[in-house]
Formats: structure tokens, sequence, C-alpha cells
């Protein structure tokens, strides 16, 4: 999988922009606010229109633009797409491959994926089992898009319970359709947990793995995937689960009119971690988050190929400056194969592999003043093929 070309106008700070890549390792430097992070949000917004900062697509657009455009030339799967991404202020976005309108958003995470690691995620696990939801709700959804369908359902049918609940004592109607609600909740709850609980017990093998490489086998990482209390087996078929799921939420029935709020079914799951056996969000050094937090990323890469056949593209947003000399050399050595594209705010030296530099200013490349072209450096993949596209 490659990204070959992006264009972008009307996109953050973007306008009329247009770079090509290496399909091995491209790095993005200049200074701090010129658009670095700007230009990997574009690229991640392939694989499913999902930003990883912004709420809302117009927060997409440059200033006194009412509308803007992705165009990206890809290699997925042995085959060429050219997709497109519109933008609009004031309506909804529209998403093309190969010039046919998507019924969907997972239509693109189904010829590109990516996984993004930016300075936020280093806290990924001392951070709130919000932020680990979305790291599992992301991934999942580029490689499974019956999961997306089902957790875009799932979301839409808790903002009604929930807004039942809150009305319920004024409008005491409300709770007729309330049962109703339970029932579509607990059968696309069913798909989130079981698809959910599948992903985790790869991800954990993968990310024990890497983490006893990265501590040179002084650390432990185990994974645990909680969920609704009364599940007996999220690994279980998913008639199982939406059983355990409705006794669940019968068993809460009186406690959410009280409360007036949802407190049954995955949407509070969370991806709990140990090192050593102890709880990582309360007991693990910043040193031993930092590790873990990047073996979960690397692990959730090495998914995607293996689940796919081929490497996602790695996204690395200013996270190597973010770590000491040992972990930027283990994240550089594990990184071979595939597509990198990494910021920063120096240009490369030395220690990177073969690739492309592309250095940004005020959203635009810098060519280089001697040549009058973007620099190379050992760009020897774009010539090899020898792995998969």
């Amino acid at each position: 999988m490659k990204l070959r070309r992006i264009a972008l106008d009307g996109f953050r700070n973007y306008t009329d922009f247009t770079a090509d890549f290496s399909p091995g390792v491209n790095v993005i430097w200049g200074e701090n606010a010129q658009g670095k992070t700007n230009l990997l949000e574009a690229i991640g917004f392939l694989s499913g229109a999902r930003s990883h900062r912004a709420r809302g697509d117009k927060e997409l657009l440059s200033f006194h633009r009412d509308q803007g455009t992705i165009t990206a030339e890809v290699t997925s799967r042995g085959r060429d797409f050219l997709l497109e991404v519109q933008l609009f202020r004031g309506a909804r976005r529209r998403l093309f491959v190969n010039h046919v309108k998507c019924k969907t958003a997972a239509e693109l995470g189904g010829i590109v994926q990516t996984v993004l690691f930016c300075p936020e995620d280093l806290a990924l696990i001392k951070a709130g089992a919000a932020e680990r939801r979305s790291f599992l709700d992301h991934a999942i959804c580029q490689l499974r898009p019956r999961y997306a369908e089902a957790l875009a359902q799932y979301n839409k049918l808790l903002d009604h319970k929930t807004r039942i609940l809150r009305d319920w004592e004024k409008h005491p109607s409300l709770l007729d359709v309330l049962e109703d609600f339970n029932e579509a909740m607990a059968r696309a709850g069913a798909l989130v947990i079981h698809y959910r609980a599948h992903f985790v017990r790869k991800l954990a093998e993968k990310a024990a793995q890497i983490q006893t490489e990265f501590s040179g086998g002084r650390e432990t990482l185990a994974l645990h995937y909680a969920t609704v209390s009364m599940v007996r087996d999220p690994l279980g078929p998913t008639v199982e689960l939406y059983e355990d799921l409705r006794r669940h939420q019968d068993s809460h029935a009186k406690a959410e009119r009280d409360a007036r709020s949802c407190l049954s079914g995955p949407h509070k799951d969370d991806l709990v971690a140990q090192i050593n056996g102890q709880p990582a969000r309360q007991y693990a050094s910043q040193g031993q988050t930092r590790t873990a937090a990047l073996s979960l990323k690397l692990a959730e890469r090495e998914l995607f190929r293996d689940d796919t056949g081929q490497w996602p593209i790695l996204l690395l947003d200013d996270v190597l400056s973010e770590l000491d000399a040992r972990r930027q050399d283990f994240v550089l050595r594990r990184i071979t194969g595939g597509q990198v594209i990494l910021t920063g705010c120096e240009a490369p030296d030395g220690s990177f592999p073969e690739g492309r530099t592309l250095h940004i200013m005020q959203g635009k490349l810098v060519n280089d003043p001697e040549t009058g072209k973007i620099p190379v450096f050992q760009d020897k993949k774009d010539s090899d093929s020898s792995e998969p596209s």
C-alpha cells in the first residue's frame, strides 16, 4: 500500500498544494506551525474520512473557504486508485473512488489503511478509557466495514436512548419506546463487543512481544478487554453476547431512569494494560508508559499487515523528538518495510533509512535552492518491487 501523490486545496493552510512520495520513508520537516501535522491529517483522512483532531469537517477547511478537496493517487492490493474527498462548510462531504461516489466512508478504509502515532498517543496508557476506545474503534473500522456499520448504529441508538432517559419525566410516553431501543442496542452492541474482543486478543499477543524486545526482556505487557460485567465471554458467539447484554439492561433499568443516563452497554468499555503484573495506568513509570504506547501502535501496524497482506501507511507526527535515543533507534529499526511518513522540525540526518524529504513552509513545498527540486536521499525503494503493494 503506497501513497504516490496528494493534492490539497482549501484544506487547513494548504492551497493548490501537490506532493509526491517515496514508497519508503518520507520526512516532512519545517518549523512549527507551518502545516506538517495538517498534511499528515489529510493523509490519515483518506483511511475512513476521520480526523484525529477535528470534531467536524468545517474545522478542516481553510479560513474564508466554503469548500476544500483532498485528492490522492494510491496503490493498494496491486491496483491503482484515485481518491477524492470534497469538504463543504454547509453541506455533507462527498467521497469518490475512481470518480465513483462512495456510499459510506468505510469504502475508503477498504482501500487505504493508516496507523497514526502522535505525541498525544504517548499518554495512551495513562489517558481515560475513551481514548483507548477511540484507538480500538479507529483501527477496527479500517479492517472490518461491518464493525464500522455496527458502531455507527450503536452510537446513534445510544444518543437517542440518552435523550429518552434525560427527558422521560417531562414526557413519560417516551418510556414506551425504550424497550425497542434496548433491543436494537443489544444487537448492535453484541457485534461491537465481538469485534473488539477478537482484535484485542491478537493485539495483546503482538504488543507483548514488542514490549519484551523493546525493554530488553525487563518488562512484560498484558492487555485485557474490559466490557459489560454480565458478559460471560467476550470471545463467545454474538447470540450469547446479545443475551448477556439484555440481562444487563434489565438489571440496570431502574438505575438508568434514576440517573437519567445510559449505564449499560459497550460505550464504557476499556483496554486495560498491565506491566509486570501491575495496572499500568496507576503504577507505570513515564518510560514504561511511552514504551507500552509505542508497542500498541507498532502492534497495530503489524496486525494490519497480517490481516491484509500489505503494510498500512505509518504516520509519525513529531514523535521521535519526544523519545530518547534508545527508543528512537528501536522505532527506526522496527518500521522497515512499508511506507512511512513522519514529521520533524529538522532535516533528516544519516540515521534515517532511504526515502525522500519534503520541506514545508507556510503550507508550501520549499525546493532545494541549488537544484530547484525536492531533495531525495538514498531513494532506492522507488524501484523496489519485493514488498507487496
